[in-house]
């Protein structure tokens, strides 16, 4: 779903919430596995970005250093997101492993 632009808020009411995903396992769901395939893709092309950015940026071809500092914050920021999630999974599953039958 894409941001409104600030003008256009009052036209919010006709938006719709999102269903929720399903668990049926159907061909056009890619699940939770898929997703984090998906995030783990973007991850990697936003550091493969900021290393290109940086590579410019140190031989002076990068016209606007600014471009590089966003595309290095971002990079680190997905990072960061991507650990914390593997960080809460393998704490779930530490749990689950815990329980017992």
């Amino acid at each position: 779903m894409a941001i409104p632009a600030i003008g256009s808020i009052g036209s919010l009411a006709g938006i719709k919430a999102p269903s929720p995903p399903s668990v049926s396992g159907t061909s056009g769901d890619q699940g939770f596995g898929g997703s984090i395939a998906n995030a783990l893709g973007d991850l990697s092309a936003t550091q493969k970005n900021a290393d290109q950015l940086a590579v410019k940026a140190a031989t002076g071809d990068l016209a606007e250093v600014s471009d590089y500092t966003i595309a290095a914050a971002q990079a680190s920021l997905q990072t960061e997101l991507v650990v914390a999630i593997r960080d809460r999974a393998v704490e779930a599953f530490n749990e689950i492993m815990r329980m017992q039958l």
